[in-house]
């Protein structure tokens, strides 16, 4: 009951850490399915009904349902604490965020079990999406199943922005923020920007599938270019969503491990929010085939290739960083060392396919397939991965097994690479994306093969870093408050894991990497700011678990409103499920509007002995 009424921001990063984890088992054994079949020429290991579930689902489910949840943990679980907060703004609204996103997520995913999983791609583009192509409810599990989740990442974003510019302790000006808390505001601002494109889009594509409406549908005098407009201009953003956070722990992580102040760090704060700022500009560049236009074109090539500067601007900064540092390889420290030079080849690609003529022979084939999977891979899962080696012990009060972490590192990091290295080739050979066989003679066999042995490489390492969890789950919570001993920003002032309250007293920040500077003056702890007196907390509450449960219902019902569960009372059943679930999701955003809730008081005496039981 307590995880399920929690609105305390670790417990919920805790949360959205398991959930994410989960939906990252599910997408890699997705993409496991689609290398066993394409191991070998002419294979028949799944339909090709069932392989175009798989790649639709694979894709959804890794960036929506894996990446930002993982993301949205390390943000819950460090960013309060790195700015000397008690909690976020609104951590009611944090749980909603959290129990929206689960059940977009689960919804999504049911339609395995309903036999019509989503098939049309995932950037579900229009016809293809429509009801004229994809008569069955896979497309409507997607439409629903993203609007729902993205309810949750939406109020998320906003609740880290009004956090960070509200709720920094006193002296954190925003010069002196760490910069994963920079990237976090960057990317919540994106967010606030980039999802409500996607919100648009999927309510048009809904309104077209359940209601019969023709924004898409061309035969309606609807455009189905229309589409991709609306999608790559929330769909851009988002992979700028997705790595910027990584940029963040791999600047927390170089710098700590080097044992020095990140080289450069306003110029690192600039290029961050360049990068945000061009990251609405290059949506075309997903279109160059589309026929929009040598101008278009044109303009959208040099846009993309201007993001490489301040993302070059990174590198280099995180390579000086490590320039003369006394460096630790830990294994996180392995982690943000391999993202480096592998982002690098994922950028350099990027600035290939830039280039629109070239692009017409890159397009759709495996070639860009290589690309992204080189940034988001390669780039946004290293930076995960060494950021949860990193903050573990202050998440969860122990340290993940040095040893099994090297293990995991090696294992996917080299199956990472003989996976996806090798994709640039075939797609130069010109093997298409999204089939699902292909002939014998062709001269893609063994480099399909050996991208497969890969994938296996990587499913293993994923094996190591679960067992290190289980393994460690069983040790005392033991760790020091700062367990590298070299921690340079505010989380590491405070046992780990994090009491419930954060900070016994509000921390004065002095200076940029604020526990650092404090530790070379020759202190133990942060000066504090203020008295210790009773600090006020927010209660627990199961509104934020039932208004989701209500928006679950209201999914299932409208999607089944076409006559599948015939009539209550004349009108159809599916559209008074969904009245239901309305009623539900409602009545809680009453009950939490017209009941006072002034949360409760942990007195001074108490402080002592509360902790976090994780």
């Amino acid at each position: 009951m307590d995880w399920l009424t929690t609105v305390d921001h670790k417990k919920i990063g805790i949360l959205y850490l398991i959930a994410g984890g989960f939906f990252f088992l599910v997408g890699g054994l997705e993409a496991l399915l689609i290398r066993i079949q394409l191991w070998k020429p002419l294979n028949d290991f799944v339909s090709a009904d069932t392989y175009n579930e798989l790649l639709t689902m694979h894709g959804t489910t890794m960036i929506f349902l894996a990446a930002m949840p993982v993301i949205f943990a390390l943000m819950n679980a460090i960013v309060p604490l790195q700015i000397g907060a008690r909690d976020v703004a609104y951590p009611f609204v944090n749980a909603i965020g959290f129990w929206t996103f689960f059940f977009g997520a689960v919804l999504l995913n049911v339609s395995w079990f309903t036999g019509a999983a989503p098939d049309g791609g995932w950037t579900a583009y229009a016809p293809l999406s429509g009801s004229t192509f994809n008569g069955d409810h896979g497309m409507d599990y997607y439409v629903l199943g993203l609007q729902i989740a993205g309810i949750g990442t939406l109020v998320g974003g906003i609740n880290f922005l009004v956090t960070i510019i509200n709720m920094r302790a006193p002296g954190m000006t925003f010069m002196r923020m760490p910069m994963f808390t920079w990237s976090v505001f960057i990317t919540s601002a994106l967010i606030l920007f980039a999802f409500p494109a996607l919100t648009v889009g999927l309510a048009a594509l809904m309104f077209d599938r359940v209601f019969d409406a023709n924004f898409f549908d061309p035969s309606g005098g609807g455009n189905a270019v229309l589409w991709e407009h609306i999608f790559w201009i929330f769909g851009h953003p988002e992979v700028y969503i997705l790595i910027l956070p990584a940029f963040g722990v791999i600047s927390e992580v170089v710098s700590t491990f080097s044992r020095k102040r990140l080289f450069g760090y306003s110029s690192m704060v600039f290029a961050t929010i360049l990068i945000g700022f061009l990251g609405f500009m290059v949506w075309a560049h997903h279109m160059f085939t589309t026929g929009l236009g040598p101008v278009a074109n044109g303009l959208f090539s040099i846009a993309t290739m201007l993001i490489a500067v301040p993302t070059g601007i990174k590198i280099f900064n995180w390579l000086f960083t490590l320039w003369g540092g006394s460096i630790k390889f830990t294994a996180a420290n392995l982690f943000a060392v391999g993202f480096i030079p592998t982002f690098v080849m994922g950028g350099v690609t990027g600035v290939m396919l830039a280039a629109a003529p070239a692009d017409f022979q890159y397009h759709d084939s495996y070639f860009v397939v290589a690309h992204f999977h080189y940034v988001i891979v390669g780039g946004l899962v290293l930076g995960l991965f060494s950021g949860l080696h990193y903050w573990w012990p202050k998440m969860f009060g122990r340290m993940l097994n040095e040893g099994l972490a090297k293990l995991t590192f090696w294992t996917f990091f080299i199956g990472f690479h003989l996976t996806f290295f090798i994709q640039h080739f075939l797609g130069l050979m010109g093997m298409p994306r999204r089939i699902w066989t292909y002939l014998d003679g062709l001269g893609f066999n063994e480099m399909n093969m050996i991208s497969t042995v890969g994938a296996m490489l990587m499913g293993l390492g994923t094996i190591f870093f679960l067992l290190n969890v289980v393994i460690t789950a069983f040790k005392p919570k033991n760790a020091a408050n700062d367990p590298w001993e070299d921690g340079r920003t505010l989380e590491w002032t405070i046992p780990s894991p994090a009491p419930e309250y954060n900070f016994k007293q509000t921390p004065l920040v002095r200076g940029y990497d604020a526990y650092w500077k404090e530790k070379m003056d020759g202190h133990t702890e942060m000066t504090p700011a203020e008295p210790i007196g009773s600090i006020h907390m927010p209660s627990p509450s199961i509104l934020p678990l039932f208004m989701a449960i209500g928006l679950f219902i209201t999914g299932l019902g409208l999607m089944y409103s076409h006559g599948e569960w015939g009539k209550i009372a004349g009108i159809e059943a599916g559209f008074v499920v969904g009245g239901i679930g309305l009623i539900i999701t409602f009545a809680c955003m009453i009950i939490r509007s017209l009941i006072d809730d002034h949360g409760f008081h942990i007195e001074p005496e108490e402080l002592q002995d509360k902790g976090v039981k994780a």
